[in-house]
């Protein structure tokens, strides 16, 4: 009597079938919900249509030296007026999303809600926005909190941030060239003047890293670019330290207006 040959179908490794019933099992306990709204999604680190339709991502054309949108492309070295009136310390800045909306509330979520889980998928948004930034970056330099908000908050988001972005660039991550000497006050609710003396005179470089810092090209690291006056204290110190180029990356910016000048 002839036998029919059986199909034989190859098993997955144990550990495979562990990790997926593990998977599952943290699924159930801890189901996976929308990064900003908390509405359940398909996978952990994501955001549910209705919050992803309303993340304002910054894409091209942009000022070369803000980031901000500019309303169509004209070309390389575009720059906004913002820029020409007023020229930063830094070399270019780049940014994910604008700071309104779903992306104030993933920021305020990483920086305020403990939500750590926020900081992968938003330094993978933001290495995305500041390819052009990074193509040949030395290092990333999160901007640092004062020992005491340290303590306090028990993170410090923006290192948190480049300590996701070395992972997935390759690039060195610094998180102790920069130290904030000098607590300052929060900054929400203060005039651009106000913010710009709050920060003065509050990051120096670290004293083992002076020497560091010459000849580097350095990528800035912050959660928001507000009026800009805490990224402009740091770039100076920077810039005073040696530092070959100063660029800026953050996860979200407040954006003025549309308009831009080519020269």
């Amino acid at each position: 009597m002839e036998t029919e040959a059986k199909a034989t179908v190859p098993r997955r490794p144990l550990r495979q079938r562990l990790g997926a019933a593990g998977g599952r099992v943290l699924d159930w306990l801890l189901p996976p919900l929308c990064l900003a709204c908390r509405n359940p999604v398909g996978d952990h680190g994501a955001l549910c249509p209705a919050c992803w339709s309303r993340v304002a991502f910054i894409s091209a054309p942009v000022c070369d030296r803000l980031g901000t949108p500019l309303p169509f492309d004209l070309g390389p070295g575009a720059l906004s007026p913002a820029a020409i009136a007023n020229p930063p310390v830094f070399d270019r800045a780049r940014a994910a999303f604008r700071f309104d909306d779903v992306g104030r509330a993933l920021v305020h979520a990483l920086k305020y809600g403990d939500r750590l889980e926020i900081a992968a998928p938003l330094a993978g948004w933001m290495a995305r926005a500041g390819r052009d930034v990074l193509s040949d970056a030395d290092a990333f330099v999160p901007v640092p909190l004062h020992w005491t908000r340290l303590v306090g908050r028990r993170f410090n988001q923006s290192a948190e941030l480049t300590r996701h972005l070395a992972a997935l660039t390759g690039i060195a991550n610094e998180p102790l060239v920069l130290q904030r000497v000098r607590r300052t006050a929060h900054q929400v609710g203060l005039t651009r003047a106000q913010r710009a003396e709050n920060v003065t005179g509050a990051f120096r470089i670290a004293e083992d890293r002076k020497g560091w810092v010459r000849g580097k090209r350095l990528v800035l690291v912050d959660d928001v670019y507000t009026t800009g006056a805490t990224i402009e204290a740091c770039a100076r110190v920077l810039r005073r330290a040696g530092a070959a180029r100063v660029d800026v990356l953050t996860g979200a910016r407040v954006v003025d207006g549309p308009f831009a000048v080519h020269i």
